[in-house]
């Protein structure tokens, strides 16, 4: 196999093999899908079967297969169920999605006259107004672009989800038994997600102290009082860790809902 390009090294083994072959990624056995007709009837016409997640070792530790990102089976269908039926919900007598995305625009047209013109930084403006936005459904708030907490959330998430992507995270995904006793990029993306996490149930437990089950303002509200229609709400002491924990994600893209209950697959 060409290591310098593996694309053609597939297409090689496509013409000798079929569509549908199998390589060692070091230990790791990978089944590779060539070809138009293979792909569509693995990932449309037999989705459900293919539907599973290979875990993300530097991450696993944190996330322990929690999160619409890092779940399989039930537990990520009930929470795709439960997530998709909250958005919708946010524009019927909430305040909407299109809301809170006509406010961020606003704010940034606003920063933007603040600049008189002045050479800008646009990749930091697109990260910024995506995540507040998403900020806003999960957390019911936005943040201001200069705002210490939201650049340092920001920060741990870039710079873990580089780490995540470089030559070193890759080597750990294929020996993480041997090389997790040892120093490396997977201890200071562990130390950049524990530190997520901690905004993250910051943020928790304030919604707990002031939540109204009659008027929830964001999806962890929504979240918090379906715990507490299955059982794991405030009525037995807050719920199990893992089951507090809601938390956001940024790919460049976006910010998403990144941890979850046990999920008991309810809808």
């Amino acid at each position: 196999m060409d290591r310098k390009g593996l694309l053609k090294s597939f297409l090689r083994f496509q013409q000798k093999y079929g569509d549908v072959f199998t390589v060692y990624l070091g230990p790791r056995p990978v089944v590779i899908i060539c070809g138009t007709e293979a792909i569509r009837e693995a990932l449309v016409d037999q989705a459900e079967v293919f539907s599973g997640r290979a875990k993300i070792a530097v991450v696993d530790p944190v996330v322990q297969g929690h999160g619409v990102v890092f779940a399989n089976g039930e537990r990520w269908k009930a929470l795709r169920r439960f997530s998709l039926a909250t958005m919708r919900d946010f524009g019927m007598g909430k305040r909407s999605v299109e809301e809170r995305i006509q406010e961020e625009a606003q704010c940034l047209m606003e920063e933007l006259r603040k600049s008189q013109g002045a050479l800008q930084d646009p990749v930091f403006y697109f990260h910024s107004i995506t995540a507040n936005i998403i900020c806003s459904i999960v957390f019911g708030k936005r943040f201001d672009y200069r705002d210490p907490q939201f650049l340092r959330l920001l920060e741990l998430l870039f710079k873990s989800f580089v780490l995540i992507s470089s030559l070193s995270s890759q080597l750990f995904e294929l020996y993480s038994s041997f090389l997790k006793h040892f120093p490396g990029s997977h201890r200071q993306i562990y130390k950049n997600l524990q530190e997520v996490n901690g905004f993250i149930d910051r943020s928790v437990e304030k919604h707990r102290e002031t939540l109204d089950p009659s008027a929830p303002r964001d999806f962890i509200d929504c979240y918090l009082l379906r715990m507490e229609k299955v059982g794991f709400g405030r009525g037995n002491g807050g719920g199990r860790e893992e089951n507090k924990r809601c938390g956001v994600r940024r790919d460049g893209k976006g910010v998403e809902q990144w941890r979850e209950g046990e999920g008991r697959g309810d809808s």
